[in-house]
């Protein structure tokens, strides 16, 4: 979607706040969707109690800030966003939002609720100068499946509100194993933050990943072909657009690693090998006390507590394999804990359809509104909304890709595959659609472009394809001609349809898909 549509969102909601300028529960929902519209992608991290959520929050973030322990502020919904200076606020369910003191031990906040119960708070909120929150608020909530029924509800109604969007634009879902409770969360969130809309905006992580090899040095190889399982299974396929493994413990070290423990590291490196694997062959053996090492025991413990033994393990490999200073050793092992693929996704699949996402969350906010508050003035406001649904191909797009994951698609497999690729299956850049390197020149994606149209517009009008297929292959289409368009007049840039049909004569058509997207059809 385009800046034009969200500024068209925009118009809506001040539409929107005259119709209900007598309503000041209206007011707060405008107030609210106004801030969604205008904040940057929010992104939550949701999975059942000990899957690592805060670890990997951390490790996203660059830094350690998110508490790791199982105090009572890990049993409340906290928002990190940028700030140029770090704030905490404090936002009760009743009664006015308060400051909270910025306090830090050993780099992690300290986030005292100051004699407040968690079941008092609605949600904490974190300001911290980090550019990465330029571009993403992070959303880290709590456990689900907890033995405390309120410390999971409030996980389930900030991601999965009764008759309302979301709050979140996508989540990350972390799993230890594929267990009932993760798919029965998952098609709650699918049905009530994109049900609306049938889309999926959902990726599993396989969370402590390094923990399924028993901490060996390839346990990320046997964590790969889990997650491939997973991906491929009938009950997870259509809640997540993937599975990806990361070893959140090694990524946050990694992320954050010190001097002394890069020392650390190297003085293990330099053991004899028997000495080394006698050490390293269990979490036990290595904190024992030990003449083997000068290093000490609480040193060793350190070591573990902050990377696990798998990271200790991977960290000496790398150091003996030739890594020579404290910043190769942090990017190798950021490398090979998944947390780059992981953000390689959430940037190609989330990032590219944030304003999609977001004005998505508009509309059904406002939709809402009018479900719940009837009343004159806001037939302007349903027109603007189908106006704006008209150009909601990104959305159609989800729904194809929800659909190709759970049902199939009604074409070839070979067929399915690459048009799934074409709308955004494996992500949005035109390249990847394509199927082409990122270094392809204009000329050579325009070729590409012209190509795949022909192929499917031949497809869709052949009388062989039959009505489910054809409207797969309209949305492939029209996926292409939106890329024919973006690649300018080198490509042969014709409206989804057929050659030479003009725009007019497919209203009919595009009106149906409009409706299918955001009625879940």
């Amino acid at each position: 979607m385009t800046a034009a549509v969200r500024e068209d969102a925009a118009g809506l909601l001040r539409t929107a706040r005259a119709v209900y300028d007598d309503d000041p529960a209206a007011q707060v929902t405008i107030d609210e969707l106004e801030r969604r519209l205008s904040e940057p992608l929010r992104l939550a991290v949701a999975g059942m109690v000990k899957a690592g959520k805060s670890t990997l929050l951390n490790a996203l973030l660059g830094e350690q800030i998110a508490p790791t322990d199982a105090g009572e502020c890990t049993r409340v919904v906290t928002w990190y966003r940028y700030s140029a200076t770090p704030t905490v606020t404090l936002h009760p369910k009743e009664g006015e939002p308060r400051r909270m003191p910025v306090r830090r031990d050993r780099g992690r906040l300290v986030l005292d609720l100051d004699g407040t119960s968690a079941d008092d708070v609605a949600w904490i909120d974190v300001g911290w100068p980090l550019i990465r929150l330029k571009s993403m608020i992070l959303i880290d909530t709590p456990g689900i499946a907890s033995l405390s029924e309120s410390t999971s509800e409030r996980t389930t109604k900030f991601l999965m509100p009764e008759d309302a969007p979301s709050s979140a634009d996508a989540v990350v879902y972390l799993m230890r194993h594929l267990h009932a409770s993760d798919v029965k969360f998952l098609e709650a969130f699918r049905d009530t933050a994109a049900g609306a809309a049938q889309t999926i905006c959902a990726v599993g992580v396989l969370s402590r990943s390094d923990e399924i090899g028993s901490g060996r040095i390839d346990s990320l190889l046997s964590a790969q072909k889990v997650a491939r399982r997973y991906e491929l299974d009938g009950d997870l396929a259509s809640l997540v657009l993937s599975v990806i493994p990361v070893a959140g413990l090694v990524a946050e070290g990694a992320r954050t690693l010190r001097e002394t423990e890069y020392a650390a590291f190297r003085a293990l490196a330099g053991l004899e090998r028997v000495d080394r694997e006698r050490l390293l062959m269990s979490a036990d053996r290595f904190t024992r006390d030990s003449d083997a090492t000068t290093l000490s025991a609480a040193e060793r413990r350190n070591l573990l507590g902050r990377f696990g033994l798998f990271g200790v393990r991977l960290a000496t490999a790398l150091i003996r394999g030739g890594i020579v200073s404290s910043s190769e050793l942090s990017e190798q092992m950021v490398q090979q804990s998944g947390l780059i693929e992981l953000q390689q996704f959430v940037r190609n699949q989330f990032h590219t359809r944030a304003s999609t996402l977001k004005v998505r969350g508009v509309l059904l906010g406002l939709e809402r509104l009018m479900r719940q508050s009837p009343r004159e003035g806001t037939e302007q406001i349903r027109g603007g909304i189908e106006r704006i649904a008209a150009g909601a191909h990104a959305l159609r797009e989800l729904s194809l890709l929800a659909t190709a994951r759970s049902e199939g698609l009604p074409l070839s497999a070979q067929d399915a595959a690459a048009a799934q690729t074409i709308i955004g299956a494996n992500g949005t850049p035109t390249h990847i659609r394509l199927g082409l390197p990122e270094s392809a020149d204009t000329r050579t994606r325009s070729e590409r472009v012209d190509a795949l149209l022909d192929y499917w517009r031949r497809l869709s009008e052949s009388p062989l394809t039959d009505r489910a297929a054809v409207g797969a292959c309209r949305v492939v289409i029209r996926s292409l001609d939106e890329m024919a368009s973006d690649l300018g007049p080198a490509a042969n840039v014709v409206l989804s349809g057929g050659p030479r049909h003009g725009a007019g004569q497919h209203a009919p058509q595009q009106s149906e898909e409009h409706e299918a997207a955001f009625s879940g059809q």
